[in-house]
């Protein structure tokens, strides 16, 4: 069987036993902040299995994308080193959310094992948790495996938790023997033996119990099943190979590696570890840029990156020296585009941010390799033997140089590298990176919410088509508790059962607006949504008082709701002028839309220059006007995918999806925003700027409708009071500006000149106040000066009269002092500008130094001056 068959063939076998078929999830979790990425199969359930979440089916199975680099789970130092390890991985699971137990779930896995999968059973082994009676009876009278082949092992090893306290339970693994000939030849080698010989292959975890803070077990009511089966594992061994890498889910990726570097795969064993990293993290790096992650050096894009320049790093081991894992990015792109089409349709995003990450790394490769000479050059001139492990490590973490490339110029240059101090520094980062992973998910659901949801209290949206409804009071909140009721002046939070209200999310702001009833007005100031179906109206009791149960009328205000509405309209059109003209690679990564303005973050790898932003506006302003209308249907996510309609990296979509259309191919995209009903709606758009917020993202800031004719007004309006000034019309601003410049200039020169002459005169003049101090020549004067630069030059017209000699200068300006020491060469030896200027510095309230024969200095006490000038002389005199 090929990868696809085998993935298949695991989710028909499960969807004929009754099992949902559900999409993978994204890479980047929703709804739990304790996760860097979705690193097992479970993660999208995980609200089934708290109990904070239910969905119309019991059974569940999936194909799910994974990344394990980074944060708690992290295997991204041993990819390459073994054949079993990988950062992105595809997970096969099937589950059960208080439906089924123990005994199918262990019957389907031997079933599909041997019959679907036909792996002989006399090679099968299973592991059961210690205490786990039941599983090992089950193996043993109901499957039939011999009793010597099922091991009992501890809690390390076959029993989970999803945190400290909260559900768990033990584990089944099943594990194939694949011979002595993969096997470490130990005598008591077994399963749980680190080897390759007994190759875990199927996790089948029994979620039975809820641990408390005291470790004490209380068995759920309704037990869970969770099971997850590497598709790359499983590959290997239906395929009959003992490398993952073997297996045809890699072989086109290290054989298009292989044209690159002009080497073959299998020849030398370190060319084979960089093969196999390149062949994993292509995949890695193209799965995460697909799903939103950009390079960057903080939480996801940070792992990003490490994965992306390990991999250039290897290339470089290979002999490759010209960009290449966009290329290979590219390949994964076309083996597994069948699999998951958005990798197609970003394409060009992908392919992009991995070259410009590619081209970022080869500055910073130049720079880390110059620190590491500089660092040789002070070990050998401290006559040191031994590259520190700090030194190596910050070339390793800063600059992505790794330890075996310093070993090598090391070994060139006959010096030692400190590994057990690299080790250590490592230690200490994989800590703090552990530490800075908590929290770095998305936002929890607060308690008080959750608990709603939990009650089955939702909220029908219907302000696509209303913005007045009767509606009932669900639930009334003051100070995050539930209450019965409240009064005039208490801030509330109210849960109504079908709203017109918006609820914040997708980047639009939530609605404002009214909530009264029987002379009961609240004032709506914010509108949230939670989960799918929970909106909360956040406002004041003005007068009367509210209680839960009462029928209200909610009243959106219709100006602000209209206003924010074209302002959404104009994302979507700014989206696709932006991509017609600066490429497909163009993705949303991230937008604010409120009534006033709206800005827009996009990937894209380099500054928008002024002419391509003025054609963005002016494509705007042409679908504007030709008034285009918008459509909308509701389809399954599946379909809405279908259709080509563009999906938003950062939101979250439920089973059903609304799909925005602008005319007949102008914009098509999932959304649940508002809308204008026609692009005309919008009048006229105006960009306000463009800048970067991150590595390969950049965002426009724009108004539309009334904002944007205010702004043109605006502007219109400071460019004639500015030509009203200087006594000009607005169309020949510019050319009057030029002139003044250039008048301006010129008077500059002008005087410029005339101070360099009283200068001269001046300078000559301050020679009849040299003195004698220290057995040297000295001048100590205050001056008029404008700048420090001004100091100088007066200093250096002295000292060329002076020819031998001390000169200390002061000149006080805009309230602050300035002072100068020059001390000609034959004297530096005795006399140290830099120490002169730093004591004096300190009398006039601040600091200075500088060369022996040059210093300058200030500070913001002027009437300090006279006496540092004094002091001047005391210190040269001794």
């Amino acid at each position: 069987m090929n990868f696809r068959e085998i993935r298949a063939k695991f989710i028909d076998f499960f969807k004929e036993r009754g099992h949902e078929v559900v999409p993978s999830s994204s890479l980047i979790p929703r709804d739990d902040p304790s996760l860097l990425f979705t690193n097992a199969g479970m993660v999208q359930f995980k609200g089934l299995y708290l109990g904070t979440e239910k969905r119309s089916y019991t059974r569940a199975v999936t194909s799910q994308k994974c990344v394990r680099a980074g944060g708690k789970h992290n295997d991204l130092e041993n990819v390459g080193y073994t054949g079993r390890h990988h950062t992105f991985f595809e997970m096969l699971g099937n589950f059960s959310f208080g439906d089924y137990f123990k005994v199918e779930a262990i019957r389907w896995a031997w079933e599909l094992l041997t019959e679907g999968y036909r792996l002989p059973p006399d090679k099968l082994w299973a592991s059961v948790y210690k205490d786990d009676d039941e599983a090992f009876g089950i193996w043993e009278k109901q499957i039939g495996l011999p009793a010597e082949r099922i091991v009992r092992l501890g809690e390390k090893d076959n029993f989970w938790v999803m945190a400290d306290t909260g559900p768990c339970g033990p584990c089944s693994e099943i594990i194939i023997d694949q011979g002595e000939g993969v096997g470490c030849g130990r005598p008591e080698c077994g399963p749980g033996c680190e080897c390759d010989r007994y190759l875990e292959i199927w996790n089948l975890v029994f979620t039975q119990f809820d641990r408390d803070l005291k470790g004490n077990l209380t068995p759920l009511a309704s037990p869970n099943i969770d099971t997850g089966m590497g598709l790359e594992r499983i590959a290997a061994v239906v395929q009959g190979v003992t490398s993952n890498y073997d297996t045809d889910l890699f072989r086109d990726i290290i054989s298009f590696s292989e044209n690159i570097a002009e080497k073959r795969y299998g020849d030398e064993r370190k060319q084979d570890v960089s093969f196999r990293v390149i062949a994993d993290h292509s995949r890695a790096a193209a799965f995460l840029i697909c799903d939103g992650v950009l390079p960057s050096n903080e939480g996801r894009g940070y792992v990003l990156r490490r994965i992306i320049r390990r991999a250039l790093r290897f290339g470089m081991v290979l002999g490759i020296r010209d960009p290449f894992l966009h290329r290979v990015a590219g390949r994964v792109i076309d083996g597994m585009g069948a699999d998951y089409p958005e990798l197609l349709s970003s394409r060009g995003f992908i392919e992009g941010i991995t070259l410009n990450e590619e081209k970022r790394f080869a500055a910073t490769l130049y720079h880390g390799m110059k620190i590491l000479q500089d660092s040789l050059e002070e070990l050998k001139e401290k006559k040191e033997t031994t590259i520190p492990g700090a030194v190596a490590f910050k070339l390793y973490d800063t600059y992505g140089l790794s330890p075996d490339i310093v070993q090598d110029v090391a070994r060139e240059e006959r010096l030692n590298v400190d590994l057990e101090g690299f080790d250590r520094a490592m230690a200490r980062q994989r800590s703090m990176s552990q530490e800075s992973w908590k929290g770095s998910g998305d936002e929890e659901i607060p308690d008080v919410y959750r608990a709603l949801a939990n009650r089955g209290v939702k909220s029908e949206f219907l302000g696509h088509d209303s913005l007045v409804l009767t509606s009932k009071v669900a639930a009334l909140l003051k100070e995050g508790k539930e209450v019965p009721s409240a009064g005039a002046g208490d801030r509330v939070e109210v849960v109504l059962d079908r709203t017109p209200f918006y609820g914040e999310a997708g980047g639009q702001v939530g609605d404002k607006g009214w909530l009264a009833v029987d002379g009961t007005l609240v004032k709506v100031t914010n509108t949230l949504k939670f989960g799918d179906n929970l909106i909360v109206h956040q406002g004041t009791v003005e007068k009367g008082s509210l209680a839960a149960g009462n029928r209200v009328e909610a009243r959106v205000n219709g100006e602000e709701r209209t206003a924010t509405a074209l302002n959404h309209t104009a994302t979507h059109l700014l989206h696709a002028a932006l991509r017609e003209l600066l490429g497909q690679h163009v993705k949303q990564a991230g937008s604010l839309v409120s009534p006033q303005r709206f800005r827009f973050d996009f990937s894209h790898f380099s500054q928008v220059d002024q002419e391509t932003l003025k054609e963005v506006e002016r494509l705007v302003n042409r679908y504007i006007r030709a008034n285009f209308s918008l459509t909308t249907r509701v389809l399954s996510r599946e379909e809405a995918l279908k259709t080509g309609a563009m999906a938003i990296f950062e939101e979250r979509y439920g089973e059903q999806v609304r799909v925005v259309q602008v005319g007949d191919g102008v914009s098509m995209e999932l959304c649940g925003g508002t809308h204008a009903h026609r692009t005309g709606d919008i009048g006229f758009f105006k960009i306000l700027g463009e800048s970067a917020v991150g590595a390969n993202v950049r965002r426009i800031e724009a108004v539309t409708g009334e904002a944007a004719l205010e702004y043109a007004q605006s502007g219109e309006e400071e460019l004639r009071h500015i030509a009203l000034v200087l006594k000009t019309s607005p169309d020949q601003l510019a050319d009057r500006v030029e002139r003044l410049l250039k008048e301006q200039k010129q008077k500059e020169r002008e005087l410029e000149s005339l101070r360099s002459k009283l200068l001269a005169t001046q300078s000559g003049d301050l020679l009849e106040g040299i003195r004698e101090a220290g057995g040297a020549r000295v001048l100590v004067r205050k001056v008029e000066a404008e700048s420090p630069k001004e100091l100088r030059d007066f200093a250096d017209r002295v000292k060329e009269k002076l020819q031998s000699g001390v000169v200390v200068l002061g000149a006080e300006k805009d309230g602050k002092a300035m002072l100068l020491c020059l001390v000609t060469k034959d004297l530096v030896n005795r006399f140290k500008a830099g120490e002169i200027i730093s004591r004096l510095s300190e009398m006039v309230g601040g600091k200075g130094g500088g060369r022996p024969d040059m210093a300058q200095g200030g500070g913001s006490k002027p009437e300090e001056l006279a006496n540092a000038l004094e002091e001047a002389v005391r210190i040269i005199g001794g």
